[in-house]
């Protein structure tokens, strides 16, 4: 199933000019985060448009990169090659920590496994283990839900629970934590990985890895596993409207934004 990946956002007063943000990038943040932050913003910068294209993190840094956008969204920090390839056009990357998230594993609510050990998540999502009896759940057939190659979340997964391995051949590719959270609540052998921001949606379970959830204190405490920072991408310094929209994100308003969505802030 195939869901539609890019959404603008124009939020321009009517009959008001000002300053167009443009904003590229993460699922992560661009599908609920960043829209609030900017609708907040707004309601004392009426003014400013903004424009979010929520594509996968590779798209945010590249729009950095090429000058396509002020602020490059990123559930992942930049790559070796890619902070080469800003420096070849005179672009620094300067990535900017926004806010924290994990990465929940979630099942069909009516799957009857309640935990599952970093092992075996390696293993199902690898490939290795294929059918839910293997993990201690009734026979079925595992179907693999992951993010598409664009997405951050794709390699931080591949980083954070599989060990730099490929993914099963059988796993289906999905834009964003709202299909994946879709296709394993339809699905009742379905299994994926989604934010924070998604736990609450109806027909999915979180599992414990180890017996540790996913949630705010354990990944400040650093006890859960699969925890990372998300970014703000900029060309060097941010300045002028990208610098006072980060401002606010960083601050007491945009940090309980953030924590009200299911993110833990970065202070």
């Amino acid at each position: 199933m195939k869901f539609p990946v890019l959404f603008l956002l124009l939020l321009a007063a009517p009959g008001l000019r000002g300053e167009k943000l443009v904003i590229k990038g993460s699922d992560t943040l661009g599908a609920k985060l960043v829209p609030t932050l900017a609708e907040e913003y707004k309601a004392t910068r009426p003014g400013v448009a903004f424009e979010i294209a929520a594509e996968g993190s590779t798209t945010g840094i590249s729009a950095i990169i090429e000058g396509t956008a002020q602020i490059g969204m990123s559930s992942r920090e930049a790559k070796a090659t890619e902070v080469s390839a800003a420096a070849a056009r005179g672009v620094r990357l300067n990535g900017i920590v926004v806010a924290f998230d994990g990465l929940a594993v979630i099942v069909n609510a009516r799957n009857p496994i309640a935990r599952l050990t970093p092992r075996q998540v390696e293993q199902i999502f690898a490939g290795d283990v294929t059918d839910w009896s293997a993990a201690g759940g009734r026979p079925g057939k595992i179907s693999v839900y992951t993010r598409n190659t664009s997405s951050g979340t794709y390699s931080d997964w591949k980083d954070l629970a599989m060990r730099k391995r490929d993914y099963a051949r059988s796993s289906q590719k999905l834009a964003g934590n709202e299909q994946i959270v879709a296709e394993v609540a339809r699905n009742p052998n379905g299994i994926g990985y989604v934010g924070l921001a998604y736990l609450k949606a109806a027909g999915i379970k979180v599992l414990p890895i180890n017996g540790v959830a996913p949630t705010r204190e354990n990944i400040l405490g650093k006890k859960y596993a699969y925890a990372r920072p998300t970014y703000f991408y900029c060309n060097g310094e941010p300045a002028g409207e990208a610098a006072r929209f980060v401002e606010f994100t960083l601050g007491d308003g945009g940090q309980a934004i953030a924590d009200r969505l299911g993110f833990v802030p970065v202070r």
